[in-house]
Parts: C-alpha cells; structure tokens; sequence
C-alpha cells in the first residue's frame, strides 16, 4: 500500500532582594510537582506576591522562628508549563518568581524549575496535533506540513528566515485507526511560485526517491524520528532569485513499513567531521 500527495509549506534578570530566600526543594511526580520554597519572616506576609509561573502558593505554613514554608502543589499540566521535546527526554520548565509590584513590571527574584522525563513512546507534541500546518487528504489519510520555530516547540510566527540559518520543516501522515505509516520526503524542490510550472524557477533539495542533496555542502539534514509516520528535516536557508519569496513543494509518501526496500528511503550526506 502507498498513497502520496504534493504539499507546500531569554535571558532572565534575576535581582535578589533581602527577602527572597533561594531555599527551595523540588519534587517531580508522574505528572505533577511539589515545590517547598523557605522564605523569611520579612517576605510571610507578601506569600501572595510568590509565583510558580501563573500559579500562588497552595499553601503556607509559619514556623515558630516566623519563617515559612510556601508550598506548590499542582499538575504540570498548570500553571503554564513549557513542555519541550529534546532527544529522548521531555522537560516541564517553569520558573518560581517574587514580584512585589504588578506583572507588567520585572519580578524581583526569578528561580528556574524543571522536570526532566524519559519521553513515552510514541508520544507527539501537542501542537502536532491534527489542525497544525497545511491539511489535505486522500482517500483515508489526512498528511500535514509545516514550518516549527527554532526550538522545534510550535509551528513559526513568520516565515521570514535569514539567509544561512535553518528552516524546521516537519511533516506527518494521520495514522488514526490506520494500519501503521512510514512517512517519506520522496522528493522537495524550492520554487519562486506558489504553484509548480514549466516556467518555475526551481531548486532540488529532495531527489532520488529521499536523497537530501542539499546536505552535501550544506548542513541541511533529517533529525531523528519521534514516531515513523512523522519527519522532520532541518533544512539550512538558501538564496532563490532575489528578493523574491521562496516555496517549498514535497511528494509526501505513506508507505508499509513491512514492504520496506532500497527504493524507500530517507538520507542525507555526512560529513567528515560527524564520523
């Protein structure tokens, strides 16, 4: 079985004050978090100015020498944790913060918080969730493409990219109820039109059936997997015409893994430098 289908596409100020006491334990559970922060008898009553990102304290205790304990308790799917995919590994981060004055002006202590999890398998980022990208189907099967930011945490705000910097294009097949999917670029050119036309101008990045030419000279190259019926390429800006914008068209293939042969394949050059 095969189907196919032509798609397109902080650094933080950390001001210590005298009642701001750094004495924090950090727990992480499965799925929430449990943060002891030991805060001086100055800062026990400004608790409320005590922030887990968009989270109060869940609680407060005094102890007999007038200090505290402001606890938070809460899921990580609160307080608005950011979860990032790296390797093999999820991180939650967020950040413990005093602001004694209103949001709009700079917290007066800043403290970094993160949990670091092995990544289940065959999870998917939310944001790759179906709704993402350009969407069109054939027959049962629904494939997406997009351009994601440089930390390869959500779709890009602009698709304006500085000449020699690189361009996350990821793109996936719906797998739903579907038997499982081997997603292949089988084939990407750069154009200068929206549309490909005998007249386009063109440049070949994907050729030969999965071969990235472009990683060759360049540092173009495919990141690793998350799941088969996904991929991303790591594809680094290139000059097409002169100040003229830039599409990028792809034959998506969603092959059966089980009849998998040379003819199927995803690849780019390595350098020596990588052996």
């Amino acid at each position: 079985m095969m189907t196919h289908r032509y798609l397109g596409v902080v650094i933080l100020a950390v001001f210590a004050t005298p009642g701001a006491n750094a004495d924090i334990k950090v727990e992480c559970a499965k799925d929430s978090i449990l943060i002891t922060w030991r805060i001086s008898a100055e800062l026990v009553p400004h608790a409320a100015r005590l922030f887990l990102g968009t989270c109060m304290p869940s609680g407060l205790t005094v102890l007999p020498t007038g200090e505290g304990n402001a606890v938070f308790n809460y899921k990580l799917a609160d307080c608005k944790f950011k979860r990032l995919m790296k390797g093999k590994s999820l991180h939650f981060q967020n950040e413990l913060t005093y602001r004694p004055q209103a949001r709009s002006k700079p917290a007066a202590f800043v403290h970094p918080i993160e949990c670091v999890y092995k990544r289940p398998d065959g999870w998917i980022p939310p944001f790759l969730n179906p709704g993402s990208g350009i969407s069109v189907g054939r027959g049962s099967l629904v494939f997406h493409m997009a351009l994601l930011n440089d930390e390869l945490t959500s779709i890009a705000k602009t698709n304006i990219v500085p000449l020699g910097s690189f361009m996350p294009i990821w793109a996936a097949v719906e797998q739903k109820s579907h038997q499982p999917l081997l997603l292949l670029m089988e084939e990407c050119v750069a154009t200068t039109s929206p549309e490909l036309q005998p007249s386009s101008q063109v440049h070949p990045i994907i050729t030969n059936k999965g071969c990235l030419l472009d990683s060759r000279k360049g540092n173009s190259k495919f990141l690793p997997r998350y799941q088969s019926s996904a991929i991303t390429l790591f594809l680094q800006a290139f000059q097409l015409g002169f100040g003229q914008e830039v599409y990028i068209h792809c034959k998506l293939v969603a092959w059966d893994p089980d009849i998998f042969d040379e003819s199927k394949k995803t690849c780019h050059y390595k350098k020596e430098s990588e052996r």
